[in-house]
């Protein structure tokens, strides 16, 4: 009995040298090699060339389930390290978290282990409601095989940022690029935001930023100045014209 064990060990043994695809299965589960930690951590990758991030909707409620902040916007992260490289934030990857108090809120978007996150504090006073904080981090995968992690980070303190009438909400379709740090920006576009007064739910009235103003309006008062520049040109021109005419008549 033994021995038709040990020729069938054998006969095992040969098959799995001589055949690819064979392999002996050993019941020691000990020994078996555990997967590699680095594989299951999530790193953002950068890219060498900017695209247009993908807007996501972002909320958050008090504990009694009104909702007191709701973001809507694309995020990009841009780090500049010789040259700049470029990093969309993917809404589905996004967990919330935050709260809400009576006159503060916090709203903080952050990707699977921490790899990145941005961070917004919003403050209400009297009439009116803006950022007075924001903070963002990226870990992304190193920019070559030698190249070692390295978290860029920022901070924007003590700001009045996106300020707006309580009730309304600040939207903007420009680009709204924020130095957080002399390596790491962040551009939010479009962008539309409202905290604290969101009346059913829903976005108030639309405050209009600058930029968006100032690309609407700077046109129309470019050609209402081409227009009256036409049109002295033309009684210019008319008044020179009859002054000559009445000249030769008098001769």
């Amino acid at each position: 009995m033994e021995l038709r064990i040990h020729s069938a060990r054998w006969c095992l043994f040969l098959l799995a040298a001589v055949i690819p695809g064979v392999h002996l299965q050993s019941n020691d589960t000990s020994v078996q090699p555990e997967p590699s930690l680095e594989a299951k951590i999530y790193r953002p990758v950068m890219q060498p060339s900017e695209s247009i991030p993908t807007p996501g909707t972002y909320t958050l409620r008090t504990p009694l389930g009104r909702l007191c902040i709701k973001v809507t916007m694309g995020v990009e992260f841009l780090v500049v390290e010789k040259k700049t490289w470029f990093f969309n934030l993917d809404p589905s990857r996004v967990r919330r978290s935050g709260f809400c108090d009576t006159n503060s809120a916090h709203l903080s978007l952050t990707l699977p282990d921490n790899a990145a996150s941005l961070q917004f504090t919003f403050k209400r006073e009297k009439k009116e409601f803006y950022v007075t904080k924001m903070t963002a981090h990226l870990l992304p995968m190193p920019f070559c095989h030698k190249c070692s992690n390295k978290t860029y980070a920022g901070l924007l303190d003590h700001e009045k940022l996106f300020r707006t009438e309580n009730g309304k909400s600040f939207k903007c379709k420009s680009d709204n690029l924020l130095l957080m740090s002399s390596q790491l920006q962040v551009k939010l576009v479009p962008m539309q935001m409202q905290a604290f007064t969101l009346p059913k739910g829903q976005f108030g009235k639309e405050v209009e930023c600058w930029a968006d103003y100032n690309k609407r309006v700077i046109p129309i008062i470019i050609g209402a100045v081409v227009v009256c520049l036409l049109i002295i040109a033309v009684l210019t021109f008319l008044f020179i014209r009859d002054r000559r005419r009445e000249g030769y008549d008098t001769l």
